[in-house]
């Protein structure tokens, strides 16, 4: 395999840019970290365009199914390229997915209307998928998915799951195109407590910003709006809880 010493290496450079969305649209690939990820994407056949791995990886067993394209780089390399405090020496350089058609939508699913913080987004996408949802829509505003950190957040479940990304008011239409019940979260007593809605497969739940909520305008053109009951002391909840106790409470286990 091709060795990679130096942090100032072109090759290092590029890859470094594939932190930014704008650079990940542009090439249609993008990064990611870590043995679990790499191993995900391997298993759920995404397309490798290629492998950066410290010495200490020159013999696993992946590392050698794609040695055409893999490249050792350094400890001083896998620090420069890393997102993280302590890197574990394994990068993949990826195509994006191409997402299938959606004329309809069909079972549960989960819109994001601008939520903007990556943890939230991944997190979100990492329990829908454990939920077993259907799928997640973020809406343009929304943190991308494709970014580093988000990635990270969902451990996998980028690849088991279909996400859309698009207009809010898309998203919205489309939900009630395909007769879907649409639940916006909202932090207001005069909304449904969340437990008081019958049981249903078929429904969108909406999630909003982490400062503003779901805004005004997709709240009005929701079925019901709905909140979780606070028992103690604190104002509210985050997002990715919040997010995480409505699907699970509202779908028939």
């Amino acid at each position: 395999m091709k060795y990679i010493e130096s942090k100032k290496n072109d090759e290092i450079k590029q890859l470094k840019k594939l932190s930014a969305t704008k650079n990940i649209r542009k090439t249609g690939t993008y990064l990611i970290e870590g043995f679990h990820l790499v191993r995900e994407a391997d298993q759920y056949d995404q397309k490798f365009e290629k492998l950066f791995v410290t010495e200490n990886y020159s013999d696993d067993r992946l590392v050698k199914k794609y040695y055409d394209i893999a490249t050792t780089i350094s400890e001083d390399v896998s620090e420069e390229i890393s997102e993280t405090k302590s890197p574990q020496g394994i990068f993949a350089v990826i195509k994006v997915q191409d997402v299938p058609d959606m004329p309809t939508l069909d079972g549960k699913w989960v819109i994001l209307d601008d939520v903007q913080d990556p943890g939230n987004v991944g997190t979100i996408v990492r329990t829908a998928d454990a939920a077993g949802y259907n799928g997640v829509i973020t809406s343009l505003n929304s943190a991308d998915t494709y970014q580093p950190k988000v990635q990270r957040s969902m451990q996998g479940s980028q690849f088991h799951l279909p996400i859309y990304r698009m207009d809010i008011q898309k998203a919205l239409k489309l939900a009630k195109d395909s007769s879907l019940e649409i639940y916006g979260s909202e932090v207001n007593k005069s909304a449904k407590p969340y437990n008081e809605l019958p049981k249903t497969e078929n429904f969108a739940l909406i999630m909003g910003n982490e400062a503003h909520g779901v805004s005004k305008d997709v709240l009005v053109n929701c079925d019901e709006n709905i909140y979780i009951p606070i028992l103690g002391k604190a104002e509210s909840l985050n997002v990715a809880v919040a997010a995480g106790v409505l699907m699970y409470g509202l779908q028939s286990l």
